[in-house]
């Protein structure tokens, strides 16, 4: 089977998942907003950013990706910031087809200029809808919905996890932990993990990136995660290419949905390429994959890039990435029948027009 292009892929749309609102800055932005705060950046033009970015987040380690966002979350700590990033974040989003995403970001990071916390969420929460009534009048509808995350290394998960319940109905639909994940495990969070259950309300963590199946195990079993935060590290879990451990079958037997993000894995080092990554082998297993972007400035991606590549490597055509887009969608953490009108009023429709 020929590749589908990039460019027919934006037209198809796209359910989004896992995507860092500061992985995701325009370079351009970036810029003008350093110059604002007298922030030193590496780079001085938009394209030479842009490269400094995906160059040092290439370096097949987790931490190092994560000290690249120094230089994002520096110019995030004003309303005015916040605001404007979110806007452009719905946008972008929406130009490449994306009509749902989910896009996360940890509150705690943005308080450097006195912002509170309220004051952070509600900034981005109307960033994101200015963003939306923008795309919608240019004729690409777009929703997102925010994930509040809690920092693992830090000590404010149950902060976190209460300003998310807080603006539930506000824009907020989940909550994650994240960063680096070695000597910081999803336990010793469990306080918010137990209170959020019991407030009915979702929530995602990272584990089994950069770590592996006790990441995964302590997530499910101890925390009770909807979803997994990237869950690549599954694959050491099922052997000889079929055959399934107790915590893979788990797993798949409750359809947990997997966020995996493909050219971030690569360049963590949790794949050594896009052909060798695990979605492969779990596609074929049938678990609940679903495909992301993680981070689109550090992995110079977007999800038409990251659907792209898949088809190139696995053969997937229209019908493939249909799975893909439908497995997302039917995990969001929005309500049943908001899930299914998406699927059946748009996604199914424009699949069934480009398969012809």
């Amino acid at each position: 089977m020929v590749a589908i292009s990039h460019s027919d892929i934006v037209k198809a749309p796209k359910a989004l998942l896992h995507d860092h609102l500061d992985g995701g800055l325009r370079p351009e932005t970036i810029l003008e907003l350093a110059e604002g705060i007298g922030h030193q950046l590496p780079a001085g033009d938009p394209g030479a950013l842009g490269a400094w970015f995906v160059a040092a987040a290439d370096s097949g380690s987790l931490e190092r990706y994560l000290e690249t966002f120094a230089h994002t979350v520096a110019v995030m700590q004003t309303e005015a910031s916040l605001h404007r990033v979110a806007k452009e974040c719905a946008l972008d989003l929406a130009a490449d087809g994306v009509v749902y995403a989910e896009v996360r970001y940890a509150p705690e990071q943005h308080l450097e200029q006195g912002l509170d916390l309220d004051q952070v969420v509600e900034a981005v929460n109307a960033g994101f809808v200015e963003g939306c009534e923008e795309a919608a009048a240019l004729g690409r509808p777009i929703r997102v919905g925010v994930l509040l995350t809690a920092m693992r290394h830090a000590a404010r998960s149950q902060e976190i996890a209460e300003l998310s319940v807080r603006y539930r109905d506000a824009g907020v639909v989940g909550f994650d932990i994240a960063g680096a994940e070695a000597g910081f495990p999803p336990t010793r969070h469990l306080d918010a993990f137990e209170y959020l259950q019991r407030e009915n309300f979702h929530f995602t963590i990272h584990a089994g990136e950069a770590f592996g199946l006790p990441s995964i195990w302590q997530a499910i079993q101890w925390c009770g995660a909807d979803r997994l935060g990237h869950g690549v590290r599954l694959v050491d879990d099922i052997t000889g290419g079929s055959v399934l451990g107790r915590l893979a079958a788990y797993v798949r037997d409750k359809r947990i949905p997997l966020e995996l993000c493909p050219s971030s894995n690569v360049q963590t080092g949790a794949a050594a390429s896009i052909a060798e990554h695990p979605i492969g082998l779990l596609h074929d297993l049938r678990f609940r994959v679903t495909v992301n972007t993680d981070n689109r400035l550090m992995s110079g991606t977007s999800m038409s890039r990251e659907m792209a590549l898949l088809s190139e490597a696995f053969g997937w055509g229209w019908a493939e990435l249909q799975w893909l887009t439908i497995n997302a969608m039917k995990s969001a953490f929005i309500p049943y029948d908001e899930r299914l009108e998406i699927i059946t009023e748009v996604i199914k429709p424009a699949y069934a027009k480009l398969m012809g």
